[in-house]
């Protein structure tokens, strides 16, 4: 498949399309190299055709808010998407449920929920990624997933089918969901509770409070880098770096944070190489002095 390819179906469909794309500014590290091409389709006919023409030929790659990701500074030898305004409506229906567009962020479907009175969303202020990386990873924050509120998932495979799925149908574990990874999702419905809006900003307003005493914020950080290991110990994931890891540890300028030493931080200028050796030094560490081999809930895509 020639680029050529590609500059005739954006033609033919006005479609935007952008080769040798930098991806740097896309995500919350600031890092990583460039995409052969980068794709954002503006409605769901327009990813339709797109996926008809070149899903089953090309590595793809949906790329959310960028906020739990880590990008090699390599070269994408595929099709990054990013899904346009048309996949970021939120409406809302009867008996308190919401449909959000998978690229709806999260902060704004809590938003929602709260000016409709409608409880269940509040934890979602305190997540900083889109409904789509959600769904994915079964997002969460303070006992409360993206699980217990979900009904059912709208996606679109490769070939370009649509289809909906129950969460009856999903099996969730913990930041995870088998969710086949050939799917993008394209909305979810969900169903909170009727609540008083004061109540429901109240609520905000306190996790947030709690999160930025123990986050840090405004920094360029990929959130939470390993899972807890909820299986093999009852200690959380920044106790164990905390044990075993010396404080201030770093490769270039990739650095672990002082306020939470589960969230690595790009302080300057630092590569896809830096951060990744960091996250790979504390694996080893926690490995070898607790036995426990660490997870980690960003995505890394080389």
């Amino acid at each position: 498949m020639t680029i050529n390819n590609f500059e005739n179906f954006s033609k033919i469909n006005n479609s935007k399309i952008f080769f040798n794309y930098d991806l740097k500014k896309t995500n919350w590290f600031n890092i990583g190299g460039k995409a052969k091409v980068f794709f954002k389709p503006e409605n769901l006919s327009e990813l339709v055709a797109f996926l008809k023409e070149f899903g089953k030929s090309q590595k793809i790659f949906i790329l959310g808010a960028g906020s739990n990701i880590l990008l090699s500074d390599n070269k994408f030898d595929g099709v990054v998407i990013k899904l346009g305004k048309k996949f970021t409506n939120i409406s809302l229906l009867k008996d308190q449920i919401i449909i959000a567009g998978s690229g709806v962020i999260d902060k704004k479907l809590s938003e929602f929920a709260c000016n409709n009175g409608i409880g269940g969303f509040e934890f979602l202020s305190c997540i900083p990624g889109t409904v789509g990386g959600g769904l994915k990873m079964n997002s969460g924050c303070f006992k409360k997933e993206f699980k217990d509120i979900l009904l059912s998932v709208q996606a679109i495979d490769k070939s370009g089918r649509v289809l909906t799925i129950p969460s009856s149908k999903i099996k969730f574990g913990y930041r995870e969901s088998n969710l086949d990874d050939n799917l993008i999702f394209l909305s979810a419905s969900f169903k909170g509770k009727p609540k008083n809006k004061k109540e429901i900003e109240n609520q905000i307003n306190f996790l947030k409070k709690k999160k930025d005493e123990t986050q840090p914020t405004k920094i360029k950080t990929g959130g939470s880098t390993f899972k807890n290991p909820i299986d093999q110990t009852n200690k959380k994931v920044w106790e164990l770096i905390k044990e075993c890891v010396p404080s201030g540890k770093s490769f270039g300028e990739a650095k672990i944070s002082t306020k939470h030493c589960n969230f690595f931080i790009n302080e300057k200028n630092a590569s896809f190489n830096d951060m990744k050796n960091l996250i790979e030094f504390v694996k080893k560490k926690v490995k070898i002095k607790t036995g426990i081999k660490l997870e980690t809930e960003i995505k890394i895509i080389e």
